[in-house]
């Protein structure tokens, strides 16, 4: 059984991704972040995120920190 999260933050890459074209693969070179590392923030198993990751992410995205992260009730 899996265990709850202890946040309520949602990450919104996978759309981002769809909706540019772009491949974790493409985004682990852009930002310097790696695949592993990118797919745990994708699949919203994160724990933090740095933000000058977060500002590398949202800058190659072309987004905003609010557009990329959500907060579920």
């Amino acid at each position: 059984m899996r265990e709850p999260p202890d946040h309520r933050i949602t990450v919104h890459l996978d759309a981002f991704l769809e909706t540019r074209g772009m491949t974790l693969v493409e985004l682990s070179s852009r930002v310097g972040v790696t695949v592993a590392n990118l797919s745990v923030l994708k699949n919203n198993h994160a724990k933090a995120i740095r933000f000058s990751t977060l500002t590398a992410i949202c800058d190659a995205l072309g987004c905003t920190p609010g557009e990329l992260l959500s907060l579920s009730e």
